[in-house]
């Protein structure tokens, strides 16, 4: 799930499209999917919000700036995939405005959010880890079961690892 924040008139129509698609592809590549699957590509929803303004400092922003979170389900981004996704979101919205700004990486701001497992919701009630991993890998439930246990244990005890 992405929720992007572009302000009105950022980027020109044609290249805030391909934005939002190379957005979802790089979260797509970095939760370990083949963007290219009709399936994945179905789970994968993006929000485009319009702000009615930007401010920095308290003062109107003079270039547009933007907010992306991705949310995932809990052990989805490790470090490694975190910081990939931020870097790859900024140049990708970077080279969106194809020069119409200048290119200045502090106008972005990326905030990978992991959903703790037990509070994906969908369809009306929780989806596990496990049953997204499931569905997305093809309907092998054995070896989704082991390797969301796995993956949730690893972001657990990174999270424990941090300051």
């Amino acid at each position: 799930m992405l929720d992007v924040y572009i302000p009105e008139g950022a980027l020109q129509p044609d290249a805030e499209r391909a934005l939002l698609n190379r957005i979802t592809e790089i979260l797509i590549r970095n939760e370990g999917f083949d963007p290219a699957d009709p399936v994945t590509r179905s789970v994968s929803w993006l929000w485009l919000h319009r702000p009615a303004g930007v401010y920095v400092g308290g003062e109107p922003a003079e270039a547009p700036h933007y907010k992306v979170v991705p949310s995932v389900p809990e052990g989805q981004l490790d470090e490694q995939k975190r910081a990939n996704v931020v870097a790859e979101v900024t140049e990708a919205i970077l080279d969106a405005e194809n020069g119409a700004w200048p290119r200045d990486a502090g106008r972005i701001w990326v905030f990978p959010t992991e959903i703790p497992e037990g509070h994906w919701g969908g369809q009306g009630r929780i989806r596990p880890l496990a049953a997204i991993l499931a569905r997305l890998g093809g309907g092998d439930t054995d070896r989704a079961r082991t390797f969301a246990r796995e993956r949730i244990a690893a972001s657990r005890a990174e999270h424990s690892r941090l300051p």
